[in-house]
């Protein structure tokens, strides 16, 4: 039995929007595939994507709605703050928990049009940061969709094409300049149906969809995804498994935030600041009590204590200065930043 593709879904971060209206731009009136976009906003974002979208070609776009109908030639934007998923015939607008930091996220919706659409699912990873999309891209390749990446020498930020590159093996890496010849010709071949998945990847994928689309991950069996890992979710503080696909290694706690290897490494070092930083105001409001003390107790002529009062907050500016130290020279890492430092010989 043969069908076509006619689901097209497309994940980019950094430099996303006018890649987007690039891609939208050259696209018939009559394309005979839906879209469906994520694009990494900050959750009190405006959203303007559908807008600059809806002019820049002649396909309508739109802000999905949970529960609307799928329909060709319609754009579908995940608003802030929300994922975008895909059901039999529709999609799906919800609040599931975040996944490599973002809502909406680009892994959830590329599995779950893998796990509906199969064959007939089109992935499109942009430029962006970090590793957002790789997963879903090799869930789409698994399920026999096609899978396509922006050139990584022409987009702004280069992290999210070149991991897709080096963990799935992509169907097509070309600018975007190309991709709409490349899209209408994909839509008009006919395709075979999805290749057979084992049962174990199929509960996965199933889970994680459910688990984004707010269902109880934990009463669902997350669990049981991966084996147990030393390290707690920078979320919720919940216990992380590890979760493989592939060469592909990932992370989702009991509450059900995810995150690559890269975003979780990122996140941490990211958290390591924060702590050192609370660490110094901690610090350095005890150095100003014990001085406002022991001011207090001079005035009082009680001299001895005074002089203890103020001898302990100079001790203690002494280690506000190491924790200080501390902050000024701690990094935040991720794979890119490394990779860079070892291209530069930085090491």
């Amino acid at each position: 039995m043969l069908n076509h593709r006619n689901l097209v879904v497309v994940g980019t971060s950094a430099g996303g929007l006018e890649v987007l209206r690039s891609l939208v731009k050259h696209l018939p009136p009559d394309f005979p595939a839906a879209i469906c976009i994520v694009w990494h906003l900050p959750p009190d974002a405006q959203g303007i994507l559908p807008r600059v979208l809806d002019k820049a070609g002649p396909l309508k776009a739109a802000h999905a709605i949970d529960g609307e109908a799928i329909v060709p030639g319609r754009i579908y934007v995940a608003p802030p703050n929300h994922h975008l998923l895909i059901e039999p015939e529709r999609v799906r607008v919800t609040k599931g928990p975040k996944e490599n930091r973002f809502r909406p996220a680009i892994d959830p919706l590329f599995r779950s049009a893998a796990y509906v659409y199969g064959a007939g699912a089109i992935g499109i990873v942009l430029t962006g940061a970090l590793d957002d999309g790789t997963s879903g891209l090799w869930t789409i390749k698994l399920r026999g969709g096609t899978t396509i990446v922006q050139h990584p020498q022409e987009a702004l930020i280069p992290s999210m094409p070149k991991s897709a590159l080096k963990e799935v093996e992509v169907d097509h890496c070309v600018p975007v300049a190309m991709m709409p010849e490349l899209l209408i010709r994909l839509t008009q071949e006919p395709v075979a149906q999805m290749p057979e998945v084992s049962p174990e990847e199929n509960e996965k994928t199933q889970l994680e969809i459910q688990t984004a689309a707010e269902e109880n991950a934990l009463k669902l069996g997350v669990m049981k995804l991966g084996e147990l890992s030393a390290f707690t979710c920078p979320e919720c503080h919940g216990v992380l498994v590890k979760i493989k696909e592939g060469n592909i290694t990932r992370f989702r706690c009991h509450t059900g935030h995810a995150f690559s290897a890269n975003a979780l490494l990122s996140e941490v070092t990211h958290s390591i600041e924060e702590t050192l930083w609370s660490a110094l105001r901690a610090v350095e409001e005890s150095v100003m009590l014990l001085e406002h003390l022991g001011e207090h107790l001079a005035e009082a002529e009680t001299s001895e204590l005074a002089q203890l009062y103020l001898q302990k907050a100079q001790e203690a500016k002494q280690r506000a200065d190491l924790v200080r130290q501390a902050v000024m020279q701690h990094e935040q890492f991720s794979v890119d930043t490394l990779r860079q430092q070892t291209e530069e010989g930085h090491f």
